[in-house]
């Protein structure tokens, strides 16, 4: 007698190995890419973001690992990009801070599913400095500030009712008005990338990607990588 396949009266509908879609956009030529990624990138996000085409199109995964090798990723929301590359911010004693700490080697990936766009990142990790912490915490929402002092991330809580409690407590002490400080657990780390891939999705799963490689001098290398 023969275990019977748990699966076997499952929808087709929800098959994983069933489900495809076939990309038919355009292709990326190499010699439309700009000079160097954070360019590039440029060029991608604001299709992303002015053509409404993704949903929080800064929302990217940031992976690291411990000092042992050991991986774990989260979506985050990107707050900054510039010529010295991408800034986010967290908590400090956060799991993905506290990895980061002991292996600032990291990766970001840009899931651009409905533009059948990727954008995949390898670089080092740095905090930023205290001035530019601040001045990002000042243009956060009052709620959110408060957030970022009720919340001890990454670490076990009883109840969903004692976060809530401390949110409580934080309200009544600064008020909607009233200047927050600046968490001293809390701040951002600016990605310095390393290399950036540019994936786009191509029919018959020929997709095409290309990825920029820092040189030494400065400058970039573009290489065509196969699907």
């Amino acid at each position: 007698m023969t275990d019977r396949d748990p699966t076997a009266d499952r929808d087709p509908r929800l098959d994983p190995a069933a489900m495809r879609k076939q990309y038919r956009v355009a292709g990326i030529d190499a010699n439309d890419l700009a000079a160097d990624p954070m360019t590039q990138f440029g060029r991608w996000f604001e299709e992303a973001a002015v053509q409404d085409l993704v949903y929080e199109p800064n929302a990217m995964v940031v992976s690291t690992a411990d000092a042992e090798g050991r991986p774990s990723s989260r979506t985050v929301l990107m707050k900054h990009y510039d010529g010295q590359g991408f800034v986010f911010y967290t908590n400090y004693d956060s799991r993905k801070a506290r990895e980061l700490g002991a292996n600032p080697y990291v990766s970001l990936l840009f899931p651009w599913h409905p533009m059948a766009r990727q954008v995949l990142v390898t670089g080092t990790a740095r905090r930023t400095g205290r001035d530019e912490t601040a001045a990002y915490f000042r243009t956060r929402p009052h709620g959110s500030q408060l957030g970022a002092w009720a919340s001890t991330q990454s670490t076990v809580i009883p109840s969903r009712a004692e976060l809530e409690s401390s949110y409580e407590e934080l309200s009544a002490r600064y008020p909607e008005g009233e200047q927050v400080p600046v968490p001293p657990h809390w701040g951002g780390f600016r990605i310095a990338p390393q290399t950036v891939e540019f994936w786009q999705g191509r029919e018959n799963r020929l997709h095409d990607r290309l990825r920029y490689v820092a040189e030494p001098d400065g400058t970039w290398r573009v290489e065509r990588l196969s699907p």
